[in-house]
């Protein structure tokens, strides 16, 4: 009888987890889309993980590091303008323990065009915060 109440609360305390993780993930993502709306690139980046290891894998291939990352962001959004405003459509948020995927879309409301995509997210919970550690957007 121990044993089964014992395997009941670990059951719990895991849905507990990933229901916290799911709500965890879902504000970064909020302050990046504030950030970003703001015309903040450098705020917006505190959402990823800022090591060399991190992959954000896009129309131009594979970038490698949160500074390469950055820069990238930088070159290619260059002014308040250019970036638009940002809006994420979460489709789908799967917590497991310290790591999750998100899904969803992404579209950018700007005077000359509207461009929209699909994104797939990989995240880790590294010292106790969630980021980004693999960004594949189209």
């Amino acid at each position: 009888m121990k044993k089964l109440i014992l395997i009941s609360l670990i059951f719990i305390s895991q849905l507990a987890n990933a229901s916290t993780g799911k709500e965890d993930i879902l504000k970064v993502m909020a302050m990046q889309q504030d950030a970003w709306n703001q015309g903040d690139i450098k705020q917006y980046m505190q959402g990823y993980w800022q090591s060399e290891e991190l992959k954000f894998v896009g129309k131009n291939g594979i970038k490698y590091g949160w500074q390469n990352t950055l820069k990238n962001y930088i070159k290619t959004y260059p002014d308040k303008a250019t970036m638009g405003q940002l809006t994420f459509d979460v489709l789908e948020v799967n917590v497991d323990g310290d790591s999750a995927f998100v899904l969803g879309k992404w579209s950018l409301q700007r005077k000359a065009d509207n461009p929209n995509g699909y994104y797939s997210l990989y995240w880790k919970k590294i010292n106790n915060e969630w980021r980004i550690v693999i960004d594949h957007s189209s």
